[in-house]
């Protein structure tokens, strides 16, 4: 288990776009069609991921709570699935539908899309405003698997609460940290 640092990608910096196979429905989205009309949450995490595991009851409480409140979200899995292929398109969709996502799970099977956002570790967290500018980049919380830190997702929660509510947040923020991204 690899302990790889977000690469904290500038804020102001504008979405890449992408255009994606959802795991989940089969279909192809691009950011345009996902971002919400707040702002968008685009998470890097991948299936095996000890970090991703940690942290995956508070993503799915994030989503809940926030995509109702005009956020979109949605999930990208960049890793070789030839060399690791647990972190394939089939088992994505087995691991969306086991954990109940309600957001898509896209296969960036080129990885063009985790290098045009500069993802290095899973998960990695991007929330972009309503003008698709990078507003907040880094982890969920101080949480980690076997730190003792209980789970809050509250780093994550005061940007998009900042976002949502117009408020200021800090230009310092903490990089996520997990897995490295399995480059092929």
């Amino acid at each position: 288990m690899a302990k790889t640092p977000s690469n904290m990608l500038p804020l102001g910096t504008l979405a890449p776009d992408f255009r994606l196979r959802d795991t989940n429905s089969n279909h192809y989205l691009a950011f345009d069609e996902i971002k919400g009309k707040k702002g968008t949450l685009v998470m890097f995490i991948c299936n095996h991921c000890p970090y991703v595991h940690h942290a995956l009851p508070e993503i799915l409480m994030i989503a809940a709570d926030y995509r109702v409140q005009g956020l979109g979200i949605v999930a990208i899995s960049s890793n070789d699935a030839e060399k690791y292929p647990q972190d394939g398109p089939e088992l994505m969709r087995e691991f969306a539908f086991k954990n109940s996502f309600d957001f898509p799970y896209l296969y960036d099977d080129t990885q063009e899309i985790a290098k045009a956002y500069d993802a290095a570790c899973t998960p990695d967290f991007y929330l972009f405003d309503a003008e698709n500018k990078l507003f907040y980049r880094g982890q969920i919380d101080d949480s980690r698997p076997g730190n003792g830190i209980p789970l809050s997702g509250s780093d994550l929660r005061n940007a998009i609460d900042a976002l949502i509510y117009n408020r200021s947040l800090s230009k310092t923020q903490k990089p996520s940290l997990g897995c490295n991204i399995k480059w092929k």
